[in-house]
């Protein structure tokens, strides 16, 4: 399989086009003939002019790449390896929603002949792959599962926003679904992975292993937040508690925050779903996922009592809110937990304007129902850094104090300013 990808006998098809699907298409299409398929139209255009329509890639990248885009799924069948990276989301009730995976699963089905591969590289729970996709896959294909047509799973471990650990920079998981098919998905990515390879034992075993990544994460950034519960009903700044913490070898080093995203703010969720389904329902997992869906809450009712306390009027009062995407220097507005932030303090009658560099206001119009002001014109009674893109750690307190009004509060959720403010009633996680 290996050696007739790199001669370009053959095709290799990466299937959604995001923050995934992309960097690893252009990967292999440095190497291989590659077909990428989104079915977003809008999307492909961009790509075909070497725009990267999450940001995240610069034009660079598409250079002396090897690679069709398109929005046919008909296109599909001239490959006979198929990687599939579409979202998995969850929808309102914090339940799996499959659907973009299943639909993918459908089109790529269609397609499939004898001899080829299907990768996964979707979040989901273990067994998913096995007992929800390759079903799919048989009924659309009209083939048999091991005998026809084989399928892996193999994780993807992108940090969007992360310019140092990229695509093949981080030792990458595969598996397969026997013996023979996880040495060649072994062979197939190790051509394009140079931090080296880990070949589970299972797909469910690599499934798990990508879970638990963020659900690890998840848990402890709920206790930090906790945390932050506790020590400010003590009026003790929680950074200053982890910084002096910090000073022993072996703790940990996590901190409190907004946990929104497409990965650790959802793939507990996925588990927590499976556990359900066999009878265990977690503590721990579903305690931390409670403490931080409340985050947000809890900054804006804090903004709110600290504008109360300084004799700001609550019913109009104007604030600010900088920073809308999930992370730092990203325009992914995917689950932004500051748009719980938003909502809160609209439920006081607050009046919330909010910028970011990086964020489309049509977007965040579009998902959360407000878009973004174009610029600063008037003094706020509070002001909410929110997130810390590089534009706004640049910032000074003299900035914040001439668009503040005397008795305004400033809440720095992840205390980069933390020591920098000194004539402003200041508030931090």
């Amino acid at each position: 399989m290996l050696e007739k990808l790199l001669k370009k006998e053959i095709k290799l098809s990466v299937v959604g086009l995001g923050y995934v699907g992309l960097p690893i298409a252009l990967e292999f299409a440095r190497k291989m003939s590659v077909i990428g398929f989104d079915i977003k139209e809008e999307r492909v255009d961009l790509m075909r002019k070497n725009i990267d329509p999450s940001d995240e890639l610069e034009s660079s990248a598409f250079d002396g790449c090897d690679i069709t885009f398109t929005s046919k799924p008909e296109d599909l069948k001239q490959a006979n390896f198929h990687v599939v990276a579409v979202p998995t989301p969850i929808n309102q009730h914090n339940l799996p929603d499959l659907k973009p995976l299943l639909g993918a699963t459908k089109t790529v089905g269609k397609a499939l002949k004898k001899g080829d591969y299907v990768v996964f590289e979707s979040t989901v729970y273990p067994g998913c792959t096995e007992d929800d996709c390759v079903p799919i896959l048989e009924a659309e294909s009209g083939l048999k599962f091991n005998e026809d047509f084989k399928v892996g799973y193999s994780p993807e471990r992108i940090n969007p926003g992360d310019k140092e650990h990229t695509l093949t920079k981080i030792l990458k998981i595969v598996s397969g679904s026997d013996t023979e098919s996880a040495e060649v998905i072994e062979a197939v990515y190790a051509s394009i992975i140079k931090a080296g390879i880990h070949k589970a034992s299972s797909i469910k075993v690599a499934e798990a292993a990508k879970i638990i990544e963020n659900t690890q994460r998840d848990v402890n950034i709920a206790l930090m937040n906790e945390l932050s519960l506790i020590f400010d009903r003590m009026n003790i700044n929680t950074f200053e508690v982890l910084e002096a913490a910090g000073t022993k070898w072996n703790f940990l080093k996590f901190f409190p925050g907004l946990v929104g995203g497409h990965c650790i703010g959802v793939d507990p969720y996925y588990l927590t779903y499976k556990a359900n389904e066999l009878g265990y329902h977690s503590k721990i997992i579903t305690g931390g996922r409670t403490i931080n869906d409340s985050m947000g809450g809890y900054v804006a009712k804090t903004i709110v009592k600290k504008m109360i306390s300084n004799g700001n009027k609550i019913n109009g009062a104007k604030v600010l809110v900088m920073g809308a995407t999930f992370k730092e220097n990203v325009s992914d507005i995917r689950n932004s937990k500051v748009a719980d932030v938003v909502n809160e303090l609209k439920s006081f009658s607050v009046h919330v304007d909010v910028i970011d560099p990086h964020a489309s206001s049509d977007e965040l119009m579009h998902e959360y129902g407000y878009g973004l002001i174009d610029e600063i014109k008037e003094k706020y009674n509070g002001i909410i850094v929110a997130v810390n893109h590089t534009e706004y750690v640049k910032l000074d307190e003299a900035y914040f104090k001439s668009i503040m009004v005397d008795e305004g509060v400033f809440v720095d959720i992840k205390g980069i300013y933390r020591g920098k403010i000194n004539n402003l009633t200041y508030w931090s996680l």
